[in-house]
């Protein structure tokens, strides 16, 4: 399934190298921290145990990576793994005390890393960004082991009729947010087309299944706002 929006040649790299310098601080404004809950809330549903491993697809500056090794007692080991060279390195950088943490450059649809191999596959706010969903979610499912599981924790539709037009109302704001904190105002008009743009809670689950995973399910967070998708590879 391939996505338009994100097959434009350079835009979501473009993006996120414009605003990597202050992602955490821009995450923490849209969502008024709450993010960070739904990244606790995804370590809690997965309830690592120690000595696993995982793959965190999107990475990001490591939020998820952190909390898996915190709950494996650092036992754990991570693969971060981002498109963009930037972001990782802020991601060394703020995370350079955590021994167990390893960064790649790569992407979604194309892994660098052998069949058979995670105990956990983990992608957070990043589907929506790939170019191609069920390119990765194969490539997903192949290097995950035998009984591995798979979460997506992403933004979602929302439940709520009277929900939905506060929060219609309140994205309307976020790129003007985004030009006062950050400097730029388009990578946060992109943000929010490829959130209305994004498949429903149920056609993901469509897709999941399709490419091999089973027992999948989701839950919402927030009403919908956001949900985390589960399903595991036999």
């Amino acid at each position: 399934m391939h996505q338009n929006l994100q097959n434009k040649k350079g835009l979501v790299e473009n993006v996120f190298t414009k605003v990597y310098d202050k992602y955490d601080l821009m995450n923490d404004f849209m969502s008024l921290g709450i993010h960070r809950l739904w990244k606790k809330d995804l370590i809690n549903w997965m309830s690592p145990s120690d000595k696993k491993k995982l793959i965190d697809m999107a990475c990001g500056t490591g939020d998820l990576g952190k909390l898996f090794l915190q709950n494996t007692n650092f036992t754990g080991k991570v693969l971060c793994v981002d498109p963009n060279s930037n972001m990782l390195k802020k991601g060394k950088e703020r995370l350079k005390k955590y021994k167990n943490l390893t960064w790649k450059k790569g992407y979604a649809e194309k892994i660098l890393a052998p069949n058979n191999y995670f105990d956990y596959y983990t992608i957070s706010f990043g589907l929506r960004n790939t170019k191609n969903i069920n390119k990765s979610l194969k490539e997903a499912y192949r290097v995950l082991k035998p009984g591995g599981r798979f979460f997506c924790l992403e933004f979602s539709k929302i439940q709520n009729s009277q929900l939905n037009i506060f929060y219609k109302n309140y994205s309307k704001i976020i790129p003007h947010l985004g030009k006062l904190v950050v400097g730029e105002k388009e990578p946060y008009e992109y943000l929010i087309k490829s959130i209305e743009n994004f498949i429903n809670q149920e056609k993901l689950i469509e897709l999941m299944l399709k490419n091999s995973f089973i027992k999948c399910s989701y839950r919402n967070l927030s009403g919908g706002i956001v949900a985390i998708h589960s399903g595991w590879k036999i």
